[in-house]
């Protein structure tokens, strides 16, 4: 770290932070080795609101802030551990007698800056803090040249990124005639607990001129925002969790207390998305928990998709465990229904005790789990732990505070479901009695964790964050579970989520046809192997639609389903043939790095691809789909440098593809594939 009158220098190899430590709150310029430099901003290093003091001028856009230009640097404390470079810069706004600490944290070789505030009170009064930014930077290129990425994220239709001119929204109102910048931004917000339905907690933007990115994902399982928008002709971006205004979230700060903490942001550059996207998987990678699922990757069987859809019983679940280890499976987790002992399945607003139905299981459920142990599968289950139906016993059983209530008192109920708060002694022991039933007792070994309500409830910050540290606690008692975490699908895929789960559910999507764009663009959210991709194929589909469904989720993590108990055998034939080619790359897939040789698909592309490289001399992998259109395509592999004596081998289906063809252009540096007929797709080693 280099230091001088002015300010210091702060960062590694692949990560350059400047701070102007001599203007008001600090200042902050960020670049890599080589890139050009940033210009100066006129923007502080922290902003924040807090009643009484919103905005410095009329406008609604965060950057901007009464409060942020009076904040001063008091001095800043640089460690380096563990890999990853840390710095702590202390800001005091005199008059309010607040302390903001800024927290800056960056992975040794890796081009992302980790992010987010403590505002401390140091005054005699209450003071509430209506939003903080996580992480505020100026300085970025002109909105004349950006373009900004953001992905549409939807039950059933997840990952779905679209891009547009950040101009569109941030015109330019000729601030040299005005005196003032624009109040337009760009702004992005989540709705209620599924942090990702509607949007990924994700962006990016894009320099049209020369294809640099900055992406960045907010780390917050309760809410978040951000805005991009024009200060003084360059671009700005504020990255946040949860808002007063947005999502009802405010902190009261009493003196004497512990500080309020924002959620992370992280913030990745590179060459292009793709580059800076790779960062942002090396980051990912090195800011989650360890455990031996991230390079194991068992494959998964799940019996509801298509299959048993919520209503297991003995009788069906003993030849589907026999025809699954027949198949390859690793796992076998029992979804949804296990517990129902109703004789009209209403178990929807009953769940809360986590008992086995006697109905289901006359023998116990111990017969089923026993069965999966002795086929040489590890037994899971699902469970919704955060929720309590307003007909369970256990609703009655909690005190009324373990459970989320409104500002009047009223329990948090949602189509016909409590919500617990685990911030509450007495919900958290409920679930860990639950869960060291389940694991301890009963050897269970995967845990899906289910959640399909939504709710913007007050206390949901402190929830979802007491729901982590319960995760992790768990994790620590049980450290050989592996937890999948879902929301009706990917609504609850934010970083913070996945940075303690092994698996992420990355859709509910039914349409293997519609899955493709789905499973293609998920490393864009998480890395490879932790994204769980539906493979469910039927006895009645043809041998092409079996390995079209399958394949889709071989550049994955694959979570088989389907009625392989009622397959021929030349069918189980085809599944297992998919499910040992995919054990043969799976251990190149922790370190692979995802790339778009086609772009990021798009919902009705008819052709989809997803690469994934091998860094340092290892073998590339695609996946190719077909879902319509012309039926041949050709696109280059831009980072095979010398494409001389590559070899294109196609690995599912294992079979082929009747009248396909799959050839390396040495010529053209390209991959040209045709198939004749749709659907159909294939997986391609290169190298």
């Amino acid at each position: 770290m280099a230091e001088d009158d002015y300010g210091f220098r702060w960062g590694h190899s692949a990560l350059i932070a400047d701070f102007d430590f001599g203007a008001a709150g600090g200042r902050l310029r960020l670049a890599r080795p080589g890139d050009p430099k940033p210009p100066p901003t006129e923007l502080p290093l922290a902003d924040l609101t807090l009643t009484g003091a919103g905005p410095g001028w009329s406008g609604t856009r965060f950057g901007g802030t009464a409060l942020g230009p009076r904040l001063r640097y008091r001095g800043h404390r640089a460690t380096y551990g563990d890999g990853w470079h840390h710095l702590a810069v202390r800001l005091q706004a005199p008059e309010q007698r607040l302390t903001v600490v800024v927290e800056y944290s960056s992975p040794d070789g890796v081009p992302v800056l980790r992010s987010r505030l403590r505002v401390h009170q140091d005054g005699d009064g209450p003071v509430t803090v209506r939003a903080a930014g996580s992480l505020l930077l100026g300085g970025l290129p002109s909105p004349d040249v950006l373009d900004v990425r953001r992905a549409r994220n939807d039950w059933l239709a997840e990952c779905r990124w679209y891009a547009e001119p950040l101009r569109e929204s941030v015109p330019d109102i000729g601030r040299d005639v005005h005196e003032h910048d624009s109040g337009a931004r760009l702004r992005s917000t989540s709705r209620g607990s599924w942090p990702t339905d509607g949007h990924l907690a994700m962006g990016a933007l894009t320099d049209r001129t020369d294809g640099r990115s900055w992406l960045w994902q907010i780390e917050s399982s309760a809410g978040w925002a951000w805005d991009a928008g024009e200060v003084a002709g360059h671009t700005y971006l504020a990255l946040g969790g949860p808002t007063a205004d947005d999502h009802g979230v405010r902190a009261v700060l009493e003196p004497g207390v512990r500080p309020f903490a924002t959620e992370y942001a992280a913030l990745a550059l590179g060459d292009d998305f793709d580059d800076a996207l790779a960062a942002m998987t090396a980051y990912r990678r090195r800011v989650r928990r360890p455990h031996p699922d991230h390079e194991q990757l068992p494959v998964v069987f799940n019996d509801y998709m298509n299959t048993l859809m919520g209503d297991p019983t003995t009788a069906r679940l003993l030849p589907l465990i026999d025809a699954a280890a027949a198949a390859g499976a690793e796992y076998f987790c029992v979804d949804a229904g296990w517990y129902d002992d109703t004789a009209d399945g209403g178990w929807w607003d009953g769940v809360g005790a986590w008992e086995p139905s006697a109905g289901r299981f006359p023998g116990g459920i111990g017969e089923v789990l026993g069965r999966i142990r002795e086929r040489g599968m590890v037994p899971g289950l699902w469970l919704e732990p955060e929720v309590v139906g307003v007909r369970s016993p256990v609703a009655e059983q909690l005190p009324p505070d373990a459970f989320l209530r409104h500002a009047d008192g009223t329990r948090v109920t949602e189509q016909g479901r409590h919500q617990l708060d685990l911030t509450h002694p007495a919900a958290r022991a409920h679930l860990d009695e639950t869960v060291d039933r389940i694991v301890g007792e009963w050897g269970v070994g995967y845990l899906k964790l289910d959640y399909n309500i939504t709710t913007s409830a007050p206390g949901l910050l402190d929830h979802t964050r007491a729901w982590r540290a319960w995760l992790t606690s768990v994790l620590d008692r049980h450290p050989g579970l592996v937890i999948e975490n879902c929301a009706s699908g990917g609504m609850r895929m934010d970083g913070a989520s996945t940075s303690v789960t092994q698996l992420q559910s990355t859709s509910d999507q039914q349409d293997p046809v519609r899955y493709p764009p789905i499973a293609a663009a998920a490393p864009t959210a998480v890395p490879p192997e932790q994204g769980a991709v539906w493979a469910y194929p039927q006895p009645e589909f043809t041998d092409a639609e079996i390995d079209f469904t399958v394949g889709t989720a071989l550049l994955g993590r694959v979570h088989l389903s389907g009625h392989l108990d009622r397959m021929t055998e030349r069918q189980l034939g085809l599944v297992r043939a998919a499910l040992e080619t995919y054990k043969k790359i799976r251990a190149d897939l922790p370190g692979a790095v995802p790339f778009w040789p086609l772009g990021l698909p798009g919902w009705t592309d008819e052709w989809i691809a997803l690469g994934l490289r091998v860094p340092v001399g290892g073998a590339t992998y695609v996946s190719v789909w077909r879902r319509g259109g012309e039926g041949e395509i050709s696109f280059p592999l831009r980072h095979l440098a010398e494409p001389d004596g590559v070899r294109a081998e196609v690995l599912h289906p294992a079979a082929g593809v009747p009248g396909a063809r799959v050839e390396w252009d040495e010529g053209a540096g390209a991959l040209r594939v045709r198939l004749p007929e749709a659907p159909a797709m294939v997986v391609v080693r290169i190298g």
